[in-house]
């Protein structure tokens, strides 16, 4: 999951190079570099994109094709899923939200997930960003952040006995 301290430590790295005497890096260091949460727009198009993928998620019938994860489309309705993960991805990009909802490991370990499905719903989530023309490094970063949840959320490797 993401590790505030990572932000810190960027500072960090940024002002070591600074003190270590390069002029050209000072004087570019006054603009402070935006949070992903910024360069991403800020709440309302996280929203409107995390809609979007929940949407795409809970139609697809790859992943419901595991029982487990199609009884829970039950028992958590989508719009409450919406709000929880908006506000996750609010929070883990730098913006104001506090994510009160439960670690990925205990939200997940009951669905079984497997390395396919895992695959299945990066593919997805890769294509709504496309689709919301969410810039390249942004998706990267997005990606990087999604890809550390992977070892909390997959508990199957393989699809297979």
């Amino acid at each position: 999951m993401f590790n505030p301290e990572l932000k810190y430590l960027k500072s960090f790295c940024l002002s070591a190079f600074i003190l270590a005497g390069s002029p050209g890096a000072l004087a570019q260091s006054d603009a402070p570099v935006p949070s992903l949460f910024d360069r991403l727009g800020g709440l309302a198009p996280i929203s409107v994109v995390v809609n979007d993928f929940i949407d795409v998620v809970v139609a697809d019938s790859v992943l419901n094709a595991n029982e487990a994860v199609e009884a829970s489309r039950k028992v958590v309705p989508a719009p409450y899923l919406k709000y929880q993960v908006t506000a996750m991805v609010c929070e883990v990009t730098g913006g104001p939200c506090s994510y009160q909802g439960r670690d990925m490991k205990t939200a997940h370990a009951h669905l079984n997930i497997t390395a396919a499905e895992w695959d299945q719903m990066v593919m997805l989530f890769k294509d709504v960003l496309a689709k919301h023309q969410v810039p390249e490094t942004e998706t990267g970063e997005l990606l990087d952040i999604v890809g550390s949840t992977q070892a909390d959320i997959v508990a199957v490797s393989m699809s297979g006995p």
